[in-house]
C-alpha cells in the first residue's frame, strides 16, 4: 500500500506543478480522486461527484495560487495510516513557495490528510482535511 500511495502523491505533486504553471490537464487532475469526494476545513464539509464541475472548481482554484503568488508546490513527506487493506489516512506534507510583491519569496509548511482507497493496484484520494488555509497565508502576508 505504500508503494501505490507514495506514487499517488508524487503525481498529485508534478501535476500540481504544472497546473501552478498554466498547463493543467483536468482529467488527469480528475483522475487522482474517486467518483465521490468529501472535503473538510474550518470553513466547513463539501462533498460531490468527480465530474465537470468539481473539475472547473479545480481549475478556479490553480488559478487563484497563481493570482496570489503560489510559485511551487513540493511534497516533502508522506506517512500512512493504515485503516484495513485497503484504505488509509494519507498525512502529506507539503512546502508552497509564494512570490510576494516587495517582500523576499516565502515558504509555507502545512500538512493535509487524505483518504485514500487502494484497489486493483491503484489509490485514489476520496476525501481530505486541511487546516485554515485563509489564516495561514494571512498569516504569512499572502493573499
Amino acid at each position: 500500500m505504500e508503494a501505490v500511495v507514495e506514487k499517488l502523491f508524487e503525481r498529485y505533486e508534478r501535476l500540481f506543478r504544472q497546473a501552478l504553471a498554466g498547463k493543467a490537464d483536468m482529467d488527469e487532475i480528475a483522475s487522482l480522486y474517486a467518483s465521490d469526494v468529501i472535503a473538510a476545513s474550518p470553513a466547513g464539509v463539501m462533498s460531490g461527484k468527480n465530474d465537470d464541475e468539481l473539475k472547473r472548481m479545480m481549475a478556479q482554484g490553480y488559478e487563484h495560487y497563481r493570482s496570489i503568488g503560489t510559485k511551487e508546490m513540493l511534497l516533502r513527506h508522506v506517512r500512512l495510516s493504515p485503516i484495513d487493506e485497503s484504505h488509509c489516512v494519507a498525512h502529506v506534507a507539503w512546502r508552497a513557495a509564494y512570490a510576494r510583491k516587495d517582500q523576499p519569496d516565502t515558504d509555507i509548511d502545512f500538512e493535509v490528510h487524505y483518504l485514500v482507497q487502494v484497489l486493483d493496484g491503484g489509490a485514489k484520494v476520496f476525501g481530505w482535511v486541511s487546516g485554515d488555509e485563509q489564516a495561514l497565508l494571512k498569516q504569512h502576508g499572502i493573499g
